[in-house]
């Protein structure tokens, strides 16, 4: 089988096999408005807008970004876009991206279609894991004042009580469905809670095989230090670490609050920190390969193409169960489907959800796009290009 390399991901056939020739348009020229701030900016706001006050403009914003981000509305409308990306060897991880509710309903919402989405990955191959996020099932505030060492109300610690639960319930249903369970990253100032909550059920249900997975942000510059650490724990509590890799989300975030509370800013201190950060958290996890799982998640060719060489360095086959390639639907499709067709592990995160409540997670992605990395003029050229082949035939 072909070896891969960096110049792999320039490969548009299979980068783009899947989409229509019309669908190659749409996507070019959505990644040229979402490349323009000002443009960018002015669609974001007016979709919100036009949704707030009820204007029909739903059906557009469907067919439009929507479409090009999302699977679906609901599991049934994702089992269409799965099952498309099956057909190319591409797994699919339907994340249910309702956001913006802070309420003890909102929580238990969310638990209850997180548990569907866990029995719809349940002996399902095209769909090789389920994932939540924690502000989706509890209060970020509450989170932090445990972090903080902070005294609970009674009222509050009954609520944190039934956070708890909540990971537990779904922790619980994963094991019983033999479904691997992603817990995304949040705000530093509220995820050492998150993960000694995760370790406790990582130390129940991971006892054979990584059920439980922890996400970490390898922006911050502690975080392989961190993977170290939970390493050793599981080692000593006897399980095997689930360990999800990204580069991260909340950067102006973290280093604005860091700033004004006056602490050390905990992001690495430029892109190539954070680049070598990222590259030793995966080498660091496949020299324990035995001990860790992994599931890495980006868009950086170089970090994949790494992955690949250093799987092949260890010994390990393609598709090994124990690693994944994962990329956003919608992004990097170059990547995705390159390595899908060199016999890897590869998924796509399928975010879903209402669209008026997704509008969230669509308008963070339009940020993206346009601020990280020239993410969006990347796209543009691998788009570009594959039109031009397209009309060469």
């Amino acid at each position: 089988m072909e070896k891969i390399t960096v110049a792999s991901f320039e490969n548009t056939a299979l980068a783009f096999a899947a989409k229509t020739d019309w669908q190659l348009k749409k996507a070019y020229y959505l990644f040229r408005i979402v490349n323009n701030n000002t443009m960018a900016g002015i669609a974001t706001f007016s979709a919100n807008l036009g949704l707030k006050l009820h204007l029909p403009i739903k059906g557009i914003i469907k067919r439009t970004v929507f479409e090009h981000f999302c699977g679906g509305e609901n599991i049934e409308e994702c089992k269409i876009t799965s099952d498309m990306l099956a057909k190319y060897h591409v797994g699919s991880i339907l994340d249910y991206s309702v956001e913006g509710k802070n309420t003890e309903d909102a929580f238990d919402n969310t638990l209850a279609e997180t548990l569907k989405t866990i029995d719809n990955a349940r002996g399902n191959p095209n769909v090789p894991y389920a994932v939540f996020k924690p502000t989706g099932i509890g209060s970020a505030l509450l989170m932090e004042k445990v972090q903080l060492g902070q005294q609970l109300t009674t009222g509050e610690e009954q609520s944190f009580a039934r956070l708890k639960g909540r990971y537990a319930t779904l922790s619980k249903a994963a094991f019983e469905s033999d479904v691997r369970l992603l817990v995304d990253a949040e705000d530093s100032w509220y995820q050492n809670t998150i993960d000694a909550i995760l370790y406790d059920l990582m130390a129940k249900y991971n006892k054979q095989r990584a059920i439980v997975f922890n996400t970490y942000q390898m922006y911050r510059w502690e975080s392989l230090d961190n993977i170290k650490k939970a390493h050793q724990l599981a080692k000593k509590k006897g399980f095997v670490l689930g360990a999800k890799l990204v580069r991260g989300a909340y950067m102006e975030a973290e280093r604005e609050r860091a700033a004004a509370k006056g602490y050390p800013d905990p992001i690495c201190k430029d892109k190539a920190a954070t680049d070598k950060s990222y590259n030793d958290g995966l080498q660091y996890i496949v020299e324990n390969i035995g001990e860790i799982e992994l599931f890495s998640g980006t868009h950086n060719e170089y970090s994949n193409y790494y992955l690949t060489e250093l799987m092949a360095k260890a010994g390990l086959a393609r598709d090994d169960s124990r690693i994944f390639h994962v990329q956003l639907y919608g992004m990097s499709d170059n990547i995705t489907f390159v390595l899908a067709d060199a016999g890897y592990n590869v998924a796509k995160y399928l975010p879903y959800g209402p669209v008026q409540y997704v509008m969230p997670y669509l308008t963070r992605r339009a940020e993206e796009n346009t601020s990280v990395g020239g993410q969006s003029s990347r796209e543009l050229v691998m788009l570009s290009k594959e039109m031009r082949r397209r009309k060469g035939k």
